[in-house]
């Protein structure tokens, strides 16, 4: 699959830049979120640079009849109605497992929103794990994978890292884009 998956970025005219850190557990941001595109485009990436990740989705996308195509893909369904804590579910995740690295939309939606969700940073700094940040940038058709830091708990001062590696990058759908901000 990487060799395939390569072929179809390049043929794509897509160019990936991998700097992710040599560890075996870390959360990795990806954004901007604002198409459907962005899933088979993070698939592709997934292969090709033969990334072991898991990701959170939707829960309707696990019922029949293709649960089990996004489960073997890594993904691990969110049930927004149900009242379960999906930070400490996840900070348990990574408690169990040996090797962990989860991909999650900071933005949590295709649509505009005014605040990113901060569910990624609390299950990071809970769980201990850096966070690392990759981009779907469609305007230069590049992905650039890496600048992982250690969250300090402060978020608005983590955020300042963050954004800075995300300023500049154009989603498939730029009217989508909402800023790179949590609620204050």
């Amino acid at each position: 699959m990487s060799w395939l998956s390569k072929f179809i970025l390049k043929t794509l005219g897509w160019r990936v830049i991998n700097e992710l850190p040599d560890v075996k557990k870390y959360m990795l941001i990806a954004a901007p979120h604002t198409s459907n595109w962005d899933f088979p485009l993070g698939l592709l990436v997934k292969f090709s640079q033969k990334l072991k990740l898991n990701y959170l989705g939707k829960g309707a996308l696990f019922d029949s009849p293709f649960g089990w195509f996004f489960r073997a893909l890594g993904g691990i369904p969110v049930y927004r109605k149900k009242k379960l804590n999906m930070v400490d579910q996840m900070v348990e995740q990574f408690k169990q497992r040996q090797q962990m690295i989860l991909a999650m939309s900071p933005e949590g939606t295709r649509s505009y929103l005014e605040f990113w969700k901060s569910g990624f940073y609390h299950i990071a700094h809970k769980a201990g794990v850096p966070i690392a940040m990759g981009t779907l940038d469609f305007g230069n058709r590049m992905v650039r994978l890496g600048n992982a830091f250690m969250p300090t708990g402060d978020i608005h001062k983590d955020m300042k890292i963050i954004r800075k590696f995300f300023e500049g990058v154009q989603g498939k759908k730029p009217e989508n884009q909402g800023p790179i901000a949590v609620k204050p």
